[in-house]
């Protein structure tokens, strides 16, 4: 890419960025956002979907889809080498989501 200063202004935050989650802690806490953002769009999606009631087949074919994707992104390497910050950001936000989608199930359930 050509060192214009959009380009160098997007190296220096992606540098800082990096810098700030080397931490674990704030690595953690970043993962555990992650995982409550799944769960309330786990929530507020299948709530959604479930008040118009009209694209529900499309809506869960997407969402399948989109959880597809994320577990293939993840683990297309391998077990144990490390991982991008963003890739486990979201794999723990497929989780978080996937959690709520049984906890609603449940609730309808019960």
């Amino acid at each position: 890419m050509q060192n214009t200063r959009i380009n160098n202004l997007l190296d220096a935050i992606a540098s800082s960025l990096s810098q700030i989650f080397r931490n674990p802690w704030r690595r953690l806490s970043l993962l555990i956002i992650s995982f409550l953002f799944g769960f309330f769009l786990g929530t507020a999606i299948s709530t959604i979907a479930g008040q118009k009631a009209e694209l529900d087949i499309f809506v869960a074919a997407f969402l399948v889809m989109l959880t597809e994707v994320t577990s293939r992104i993840f683990y297309s390497r391998g077990l144990f080498s490390r991982r991008a910050l963003w890739v486990d950001s979201l794999n723990t936000l497929k989780v978080g989501f996937t959690y709520s989608l049984f906890v609603e199930a449940f609730k309808l359930g019960s």
